[in-house]
């Protein structure tokens, strides 16, 4: 029988996660755009690299700290955003999360979209985070969660540019899955055949907008009123001229993710960004793009030695992340592979998914003679058929 202490690797939380969550909230986790092109791509991308062991190198003693948006952190990877965390974790939705992070010493990244509010995440822990924004058409109410970002003391900012529409995911359309989750004839039995996630689902937070109190609150029923008020939020008509703005009212680390061009880092770099994540949004948005980290290399020599790169999208292995590193990325961020384990056991799983993915990293590092971050470089990968 699969339990978490069972699991030896993220493949193996995504199948202990689908026994714990009814059906369409795991295939929410799981699915992608379209024909889930991109989606497989992201993690088929690492494959096309090999890693070069530097032989007869003393790797008695390994340091896997580093140094990024502004924040000094124990592992070169971190917690991405991601939101409606109470589906995936009823309970406790993102301060499992961000107590894993801090756990680690890494860094979390609060969602806009979080069940629990920017402030509830920041007083989790006193570990570093960051806050993932969107541009609002409300420019009022934009400011005023900016401005509660900073009094609540996170570090970064992250502007994620690549959701002004929702991607075709056609997995939740024939589960029927609706954000957030809501009672259909072809739901019922799925929600019913998970109790324990049913019970804490109703009982708890998942339902929420942590940061929008004003937002109508809805049941598994009923979410015709929030989905109203959910689409009055995004501006349509986002341009750079919005990033750069944003950009100078944080003052502070900031970073855009879904950029998946080396135009479009350059962009970036211009408007005054520390830096890009590259991203596709786990291959859930526009199907058919490249993967992340088949862009690290060009993108790193286009933006510079000072821009800081992460790679978001695919990482299931320690060996992914040192590939990323590798090719110029500063680090790596995390999606499925820590909602994998958020739902496969909420905080003990967070950290789960951690743990495995340090120990890989690890491993791969002494296995390619490397002692610390900085050693690990070009020379340490090659794209197969080069």
């Amino acid at each position: 029988m699969l339990t978490l202490k069972s699991c030896i690797n993220i493949d193996d939380l995504g199948r202990l996660a689908a026994r714990k969550v009814p059906f369409p909230v795991n295939d929410y986790v799981e699915g992608g755009a379209d024909d889930e092109v991109t989606l497989k791509r992201n993690s088929d991308g690492f494959g096309h690299y090999q890693i070069v062991p530097k032989a007869l190198q003393d790797v008695s003693s390994i340091c896997t700290k580093t140094h990024v948006m502004g924040c000094d952190i124990e592992l070169p990877f971190y917690i991405s955003a991601t939101g409606f965390s109470g589906m995936m974790c009823p309970t406790d939705a993102e301060l499992a999360g961000v107590r894993a992070a801090a756990k680690f010493k890494t860094l979390y990244t609060a969602s806009t979209f979080s069940n629990r509010s920017l402030e509830e995440i920041a007083q989790a822990s006193h570990s570093d985070k960051l806050f993932q924004v969107y541009v609002l058409d409300d420019a009022e109410l934009a400011t005023r969660l900016n401005q509660r970002a900073k009094d609540a003391g996170f570090k970064g900012m992250v502007l994620t540019i690549d959701t002004i529409v929702g991607g075709n995911r056609e997995r939740d359309a024939r589960s029927g899955l609706s954000i957030p989750p809501r009672l259909t004839v072809k739901s019922t039995l799925q929600y019913m055949l998970r109790p324990v996630w049913l019970f804490h689902y109703l009982r708890g937070d998942g339902a929420n907008m942590g940061n929008f109190p004003e937002m109508p609150k809805v049941t598994l029923g009923d979410s015709k009123a929030f989905v109203e008020a959910m689409s009055k939020l995004f501006k349509k008509d986002l341009t750079w001229a919005d990033a750069e703005h944003m950009i100078q009212q944080w003052g502070g680390p900031f970073a855009i993710k879904g950029i998946m061009s080396v135009q479009d880092a350059l962009r970036a770099k211009e408007a005054g960004a520390s830096a890009v994540i590259l991203s596709n949004h786990g291959g859930r948005q526009l199907d058919c793009t490249p993967s992340p980290i088949e862009l690290v290399e060009e993108v790193r020599q286009a933006v510079g030695p000072e821009m800081e790169i992460i790679v978001d999208g695919g990482i299931r292995r320690g060996t992914d992340i040192f590939k990323a590193l590798a090719l110029g990325a500063n680090a790596c961020s995390l999606g499925r592979a820590y909602v994998r384990g958020l739902s496969a056991g909420g905080q003990a799983g967070a950290e789960k998914a951690l743990s495995i993915l340090e120990a890989e990293f690890k491993r791969c590092m002494i296995l390619a003679g490397c002692s610390s971050i900085d050693q690990i470089g070009p020379e340490h990968v090659r794209k197969i058929g080069a």
